[in-house]
């Protein structure tokens, strides 16, 4: 359920002029209902700069985002790599970047895992965009990367207002 407090009044028009990005449609719905905060204590979303929201840091990575992905030059099949834009931080410290292919309904998901057993990729890329990659993570579906957090099907998202 939505917070009452209702979600972040972003200007869309100048967050995607500042990131050089069109920000896709469920990231968008999302940022506008909730705002940035956590699920389950567990993943935490970040909205772009909006008035009241103290979760406004979403464009302070993207100039760092880059780097990161550089890491890995085989992370996507084709060998260039997208812009990519770091929309959540997982409970073990990975950061999940939109993958910013195409348009923007076709985005994936990419995750930098900060533990991984030495030799091993820290990339996973998932095939989904944020709001499907938040569900799977959530309900265990994106293992490794989450755990089933609630035998229910209820998740608590507790914004940061």
């Amino acid at each position: 359920m939505p917070p009452v407090s209702g979600g972040a009044a972003v200007d869309w028009a100048e967050s995607e002029r500042t990131a050089g990005l069109v920000f896709p449609a469920d990231y968008r719905e999302f940022v506008e209902t909730y705002d940035g905060g956590e699920i389950d204590a567990y993943l935490s979303v970040s909205t772009p700069p909006a008035p009241g929201s103290p979760c406004g840091d979403l464009l302070d990575g993207v100039d760092s985002a880059p780097g990161y992905l550089e890491e890995s030059g085989t992370l996507l099949s084709a060998g260039t790599l997208p812009p990519s834009l770091p929309f959540a931080h997982l409970g073990h410290g990975d950061v999940a970047f939109s993958l910013c292919e195409d348009t923007p309904g076709d985005w994936r998901v990419a995750v930098l895992q900060r533990q991984v057993a030495y030799g091993a990729s820290p990339w996973v890329v998932f095939d989904g965009g944020m709001a499907s990659f938040c569900v799977a993570v959530l309900t265990g579906e994106a293992s490794p990367l989450g755990a089933r957090l609630s035998e229910e099907d209820r998740h608590e998202f507790v914004g940061r207002r």
